[in-house]
């Protein structure tokens, strides 16, 4: 958890985290190093201001899950996505 609110402070500049959502999806690279990456969902205040690292990222949008489904190439954040929708009975 204290790598979750690191990693999102320093590539977006959030601070005030309103909740965390755990356990969304959890996924395992194989090669060439078994890697698994974790997946959770974080609710921000809408007047907190996103302040990009521009070495991670060059952009961002808010926008409807539905638009984020399609903006997304990965199927596994697809999955993941799907299941907060669940989660938050959208």
């Amino acid at each position: 958890m204290e790598a979750l609110h690191r990693e999102i402070r320093e590539e977006t500049g959030l601070k005030n985290l309103v909740r965390v959502i755990e356990d969304l999806h959890c996924f395992e690279f194989s090669d060439p190093n078994l890697n698994t990456e974790y997946v959770y969902g974080v609710e921000v205040s809408p007047t907190e201001e996103v302040v990009l690292d521009g070495k991670e990222h060059s952009e961002y949008r808010w926008c409807r899950i539905q638009e984020a489904l399609q903006l997304l190439h990965w199927k596994e954040n697809k999955e993941a996505l799907e299941k907060l929708n669940t989660i938050l009975g959208k």
